[in-house]
């Protein structure tokens, strides 16, 4: 089996597990980008997704101009293609990081990338809840904090956690087209050691480590989302 894989997936080899070509590498580049930007753009899209909810001009403090400003700046950053983002927002990158390259630099248009996708997807989530249940609490003296902590993160839970896997997925596709452009992880593996020097084998494996990994997220989260669910029923 190890003389077959050699033959057919020589480059693959080559590169080794560890080292700056190592597939161990790529891959803990690949999870770094995605659980901090995950993190960083997660509390910012459930911050924007609730001010979107309760600024509404049906939502428990409405606030049309507020509502329209953050509703504008989440559509704005969201109709921004991904790599048109990453070269806008480099001087920022330069300011924060150090540096516009490697793994911790694309942390932040990760992060700036996925919160208004993660926002919209929180707004949707929260506005699910039944309102009978809002209007229960509201009668029996909740607070507006009470409401939204207490009532509508709770109540939507699964739904918050379905939500959140489908921004894991489209998060790991993210990170593939950053590391396209020297942010390290698969995606660099795929485009600068498989497809820029013709080793097909390279991109096929890195390609095949992606796929693994939103498979991963994808069961992960529906078993989580089931798990809460029954939890809520019962």
């Amino acid at each position: 089996m190890g003389a077959w894989f050699a033959t057919h997936f020589p480059n693959v080899v080559s590169q080794g597990l560890n080292g700056e070509e190592g597939w161990i590498t790529a891959v803990n580049q690949t999870i770094y980008m995605t659980f901090w930007s995950a993190i960083f753009g997660g509390i910012a899209g459930i911050i924007f997704g609730v001010c979107l909810l309760i600024f509404a001009d049906n939502g428990i403090m409405p606030c049309h101009p507020l509502f329209w400003i953050i509703d504008k700046v989440v559509s704005l950053f969201r109709a921004v293609p991904f790599i048109i983002l990453l070269a806008f927002i480099a001087p920022v990158t330069q300011k924060i990081v150090g540096t516009q390259i490697g793994t911790t630099a694309a942390l932040v248009p990760l992060s700036v990338g996925v919160f208004p996708f993660y926002a919209r997807q929180v707004q949707v989530a929260l506005e699910s809840v039944d309102h009978g249940i809002i209007e229960s609490a509201e009668s029996l003296g909740a607070t507006n904090w009470d409401l939204i902590f207490g009532v509508y993160l709770s109540e939507a839970r699964s739904e918050l956690i379905r939500v959140s896997t489908v921004t894991l997925i489209s998060l790991v596709g993210l990170t593939a087209m950053a590391g396209a452009i020297g942010a390290g992880g698969l995606g660099n593996m795929a485009i600068s050691y498989g497809y820029n020097r013709f080793a097909n084998d390279t991109t096929l494996v890195a390609t095949i480590l992606v796929v693994i990994m939103v498979l991963i997220i994808q069961v992960v989260g529906d078993v989580w989302a089931k798990f809460a669910n029954h939890a809520d029923q019962g």
